[in-house]
Parts: C-alpha cells; structure tokens; sequence
C-alpha cells in the first residue's frame, strides 16, 4: 500500500458523511456508518462474527463509531481488490492519485451495475473508459477534464472537483 489510509479514511468521512443510525441514500438504500448499503452489501459473516452486528440489528438500534469504522476499513479493503484485480495499474499511480481512485471506487463502486431506475446510464468506475485510460498513461490533466466533464461530477459537486484536483495536481 503506498497511499495513505488515514487521509483516505478521513477524506470518505468527509465526503459519504458517518452516521451511525440507518438512512435512505439518494438511491433509497437503507444505509449505514460511512456509505455501507444495507441493501446491497449487507453485513458479512465475518463481520457479524467480529463486530457482532448484523443487518437487522444495525437497523434496529445503530452501530458504535468502532463498528463504523471497522466496516469502513472492509469497504475500503475491498475496493482495492477490485481495483487490483480490474485495474492493476492503480498501485503505480502517486499516493494522492491512488487515494482519489479509491475515492472515485468506494463512490459509485468497480462495474456497472443499471438499476431499474437508471435505464442506459449505468454506473459505475469502469465506465471511466477515456478518462481511466489518460490516467494509466500519465495524463493526469485529461483524466482530471474527464473527471470533471462527467454525470458523477455534476452529482457529486464539490467530491468531483476535489478528486479532480487530486488527480491533476498529484498533491493535496
């Protein structure tokens, strides 16, 4: 790992919010400590055997900030496991750069996946094809414009041109 984790894990509280009682995302999932989707993720059983929570009881009474954060740590894990195994070139990218792909992963996750409600649109960081592609190549001024020329970046705001900023400048 060459990044920083802590700035990571500081810069997704920043921009996911913690809470520690279940809400709606913008997407209507019952959600959970920094971005964790009940729906969809869930709580493992590894999770359950470590934290001793699980869905049911994380809806009914909440989580502590420990169980937020180890949860966080996981999602975290697991998006540099798909970015390994999607897109291997990221670990050669400068620490800020990785921390913004990291960033971009955990928001919209590795693969397209459509909802119902999306139609064609689809999601997803995969779909970065141009913009993904300056980036393994060193164009980090083109992939910061992709960035920003985005759909994610006009519902996102302020995160994009931040991670934009990240990608471009490769400082913080």
């Amino acid at each position: 790992m060459n990044y920083d984790r802590a700035a990571l894990t500081a810069e997704l509280i920043r921009d996911e919010d913690e809470r520690l009682k279940v809400y709606r995302c913008t997407a209507n999932k019952r959600t959970i400590g920094v971005g964790r989707n009940l729906d969809d993720v869930g709580i493992s059983k590894a999770e359950t055997a470590a934290l001793g929570l699980t869905v049911a009881s994380a809806c009914k009474s909440g989580i502590t900030r420990a169980q937020s954060r180890a949860l966080l740590a996981n999602d975290i894990d697991a998006c540099e496991r798909q970015l390994d195994a999607k897109l291997p070139w990221w670990r050669k990218l400068a620490n800020v750069r990785q921390r913004a792909l990291i960033n971009m992963c955990f928001n919209m996750g590795i693969g397209w996946r459509p909802q119902p409600s999306e139609g064609n649109r689809g999601g997803g960081l995969l779909q970065f094809v141009n913009t993904l592609a300056k980036m393994e190549r060193g164009d980090f001024v083109g992939a910061a414009a992709g960035m920003r020329g985005s759909l994610w970046a006009r519902q996102v705001g302020a995160r994009a041109e931040r991670l934009a900023l990240m990608m471009e400048k490769g400082t913080e």
